[in-house]
């Protein structure tokens, strides 16, 4: 990771764990968003992806996979605002649920600041909270990714 590489903040209790990342980006909101709502593409720039599919737009259900895991996540995509923001909510309250939110806000300057959050919550989330992996340098990744990408002309 470079110096400037954006980094992870992490915050876990009982019964939740968060975990965030900021980013600014030498990109449009646009163009950002372009590349987070393209399923079909995000293995070629998200190296924390292995494949997503399905349609990233309101009301849709995403089937992911992640490299290391066997598991296929399924997102349902919620809450959307084209170029600026949208939630994935996966699980089921309030026994263990995932709730990830992308947020890009424009800057004068012509650059967008990226902000992704994970919160995990639930029951079972102290039973499972062992088994789960590090988030931080996963975000690191995915926004390092996604700054690179962006920025690429």
């Amino acid at each position: 990771m470079t110096i400037d590489s954006p980094k992870a903040s992490t915050h876990s209790s009982t019964f939740r764990m968060d975990c965030a990342i900021r980013a600014t980006i030498q990109a449009s909101p646009d163009r950002v968003w372009a590349l987070l709502t393209d399923a079909a593409g995000y293995a070629r720039w998200n190296s924390t992806v292995e494949s997503l599919q399905g349609e990233i737009a309101e009301g849709q259900t995403l089937q992911l996979r992640v490299p290391g895991q066997n598991r296929v996540f399924k997102p349902r995509v919620c809450d959307v605002k084209p170029g600026r923001s949208m939630i994935w909510r996966d699980g089921m309250a309030p026994m263990f649920k995932g709730v990830r939110t992308f947020t890009l806000t424009p800057n004068s300057d012509g650059s967008t600041d990226f902000f992704m959050q994970e919160g995990l919550a639930g029951l079972m989330l102290p039973l499972i909270k062992g088994s789960l992996p590090d988030f931080a340098p996963v975000f690191e990744t995915y926004a390092g990714d996604l700054k690179r990408a962006a920025e690429e002309r």
